[in-house]
């Protein structure tokens, strides 16, 4: 019972100061319905910001609370955390059993692994499958279009270190697919991962589809990630125009490298691009991200934190592709490639006041605030503090130290 009482208490604790909060902010004023579009933003903006931080102060709370109570009870923590399988902090149950359960499957193109192709390991995992499946691939070039499907989740893709497999395609949303209909952006991915748990380690991905200044049709991704809880560890993503669909879900990328011209990492994920690198390919001016918050509930946004932008052209960091995008760079260095406004809300002033575009502690010629837009963010210590850790995806209780 005592464990239980400290699991649950900073929950309880939580709750109760989130809802006070809401009650502070909703009678800030006699009068909320007449209040102007302008103080409805803000006051948005401050209850995001407050979720945000206190979302942060309170899973900081719970693991060491649980951690305490682990120790104080000679270490039975239940099922919630396992030092095993280097899992750190608390975990969820279908994730622990995965983990405790791996098996491996090999895939080499020169005749001494299980399966030739990575589609034919991936179809000889009988669905739904609820272990940790590692799929070792060897050196070499994989031209296939892979879909991972939901009923898969606990995949790995894991490739040499020293001679990372390539996954290649050059789908765009113009070709025409099966059923003789337009692939679209969506289905244009040379991997698509629908899938949860999903992992990468070591692995390149492309579509060579080239980009045309002007095309309207020439999105091409090479990696599409829908499912939740997914990391990427020291991979590399190529492209022109959509490179990195990140999709929705929560998202950990370490020491990746994304290479594009427009739009190169997009969609609604909530994601933190940690030491990663950004590599613009553009021939005159481009978007590095074009973040799709749609609507004020949407717990989405990308976090960027000890990254490095850089490249060719003149890159603006993001464009709001959604009415409430979210970016934030932490830590970062900018090359001079960065457009010294910096952000860009696509044509739609009304955005301007919407958006959070936010930078922390950036470093090199393209961090120099001077220029940016007036609706920019530089960040405080209290307010980049929710952006900056693994906690920004709930990290504690589901990523696993490659």
């Amino acid at each position: 019972m005592a464990f239980k009482l400290h699991y649950y208490l900073p929950l309880t604790l939580f709750l109760v100061s989130f809802i006070a909060h809401v009650a502070v902010v909703q009678s800030a004023s006699s009068s909320p319905s007449k209040w102007s579009s302008k103080q409805r933003e803000a006051a948005d903006y401050d209850k995001w910001l407050s979720w945000n931080l206190e979302n942060y102060r309170t899973q900081t709370t719970m693991v060491s609370e649980l951690r305490s109570s682990r120790n104080r009870s000679g270490g039975s923590g239940g099922a919630r955390e396992s030092t095993k399988e280097g899992v750190s902090g608390v975990v969820d149950e279908a994730l622990r059993k995965a983990e405790m359960n791996k098996m491996n499957i090999s895939v080499g193109q020169d005749g001494t692994a299980d399966f030739i192709t990575i589609t034919e390991a991936l179809n000889s995992i009988p669905p739904p499958n609820t272990r940790r499946v590692i799929l070792t691939i060897k050196p070499g070039v994989y031209r296939e279009k892979i879909t991972i499907p939901k009923s898969l989740p606990f995949i790995t893709l894991l490739g040499e270190g020293d001679e990372p497999p390539l996954i290649t395609g050059n789908d765009t949303a113009s070709v025409t697919g099966k059923d003789g209909k337009p692939l679209r952006t969506f289905q244009s991915a040379t991997v698509a991962v629908e899938a949860n748990y999903f992992i990468a380690i070591n692995l390149k991905v492309e579509n060579t589809a080239p980009h045309e200044v002007g095309s309207r049709k020439g999105q091409a991704v090479a990696m599409r990630i829908s499912g939740t809880k997914a990391a990427f560890y020291n991979c590399s993503f190529y492209g022109s125009q959509d490179t990195l669909y990140d999709h929705k879900g929560l998202h950990y990328f370490h020491n990746c490298f994304i290479q594009g011209s427009v739009d190169f990492i997009f969609g609604y994920g909530r994601s933190l691009y940690d030491g990663c690198y950004l590599n613009s390919t553009a021939k005159k001016v481009a978007w590095a991200t074009a973040q799709k918050r749609s609507i004020t509930s949407l717990e989405s946004g990308f976090s960027f934190k000890d990254s490095v932008v850089t490249g060719s052209g003149h890159l603006y960091l993001g464009r709001a592709w959604g009415d409430y995008s979210r970016v934030v760079f932490s830590y970062t260095f900018m090359d001079n490639i960065v457009i010294p406004q910096g952000w860009s809300d696509w044509g739609d002033q009304k955005r301007d006041q919407k958006v959070y575009y936010g930078e922390y502690k950036c470093s090199g010629p393209g961090a120099n605030l001077a220029g940016r837009v007036r609706w920019a963010r530089m960040l405080t210590d209290e307010e980049a503090k929710p952006f900056i850790g693994t906690y920004y995806v709930q990290g504690d209780n589901w990523l696993i130290p490659s």
